[in-house]
């Protein structure tokens, strides 16, 4: 194998390839199938939380979609585990070992023995695994899902007469009365020309982005401000990350006397991909006042 031969470095890498020599069992190679399946579900929703156009409304909508893939995923493991189970055997097959358990006893604090049976035998290993790595691990994602993106729910509600004719009045008011200082009555017949609009229009929108182009501001300035404020939602970080990212590249030890106004400027260019021609440019230095008059 490559990492024997690695190991046998002397250097840094040997030391390296040693460890991930010793981490290469059973637990790890069953652990990285789940992994595998787990994060090929999760994919789309972490493009969506990275793109830039992302609202509230579209993450809550997808996350829903995963954890109700993943709660069907759970209920039928029996069958999908066998899937990763093999795959993993054919990993250590190819790795020259076999999956086999560790062992274990009634009573240990640092290896689960939730299935040691009374005689002190213990299972198969695809049900040992199962039941020890993939359950928990599943019902840990769902989770982090529900916290992170559903729990949002009690925020959207409010929000969610704008996108469908499903009215809660209590939800509404108390987001009209927080955001708007306009009487309720004006913003509810705001609402239901809304709705008549689209209807007639035929439109059902997706997002906040596609529900504030259909708005016309001079017709429902309610609730165009209200869908201002929904598409301000932050869902991710991704966007503030991104501006950290950019900066290692611009403020260099080269660029460390660089004015504020200037850094700021080709942040904006490198974040958001302004195609600036050197026409442009010219014409903005030809608006600022020079210290020198030239006549030509």
């Amino acid at each position: 194998m490559s990492l024997e031969e690695i190991s046998s470095w002397k250097d840094t890498a040997a030391t390296d390839a040693s460890i991930l020599i010793k981490a290469l069992d059973s637990e790890f190679l069953v652990s990285l199938q789940i992994v595998n399946v787990l994060f090929s579900y999760g994919l789309p929703l972490c493009k969506l939380l990275q793109s830039k156009g992302i609202d509230l409304k579209a993450a809550i909508d997808l996350a829903d979609d995963n954890v109700t893939v993943l709660k069907n995923l759970r209920t039928n493991i029996c069958t999908e585990f066998n899937k990763m189970f093999k795959k993993a055997q054919e990993m250590a097959e190819f790795l020259d070992f076999h999956i086999k358990i560790k062992r274990i006893n009634k009573r240990q604090s640092y290896r689960n023995n939730s299935i040691v049976r009374d005689d002190g035998s213990t299972p198969d290993p695809e049900q040992y695994f199962r039941v020890s790595i993939c359950l928990p691990y599943i019902d840990f994602f769902i989770n982090q899902l529900e916290e992170r993106f559903l729990a949002h729910r009690s925020i959207f509600g409010g929000f969610q007469c704008l996108f469908s004719n499903d009215y809660e009045s209590e939800g509404f008011d108390d987001l009209v009365h927080l955001c708007l200082p306009t009487d309720v009555q004006t913003v509810k017949a705001e609402l239901s020309l809304w709705h008549t609009k689209l209807l007639r229009l035929g439109k059902s929108p997706k997002s906040g982005l596609d529900a504030i182009k259909l708005c016309n501001q001079e017709l429902f300035p309610n609730l165009f401000v209200l869908l201002q404020i929904f598409c301000t939602l932050p869902v991710s970080t991704a966007t503030p990350e991104r501006m950290f990212s950019c900066l290692k590249r611009l403020k260099t030890y080269l660029r460390n006397t660089m004015v504020e106004s200037r850094l700021n400027g080709l942040a904006t260019m490198a974040v958001h991909r302004a195609n600036i021609t050197a026409n442009e440019v010219l014409d903005e230095l030809a608006k600022k006042n020079k210290k020198i008059e030239l006549i030509i």
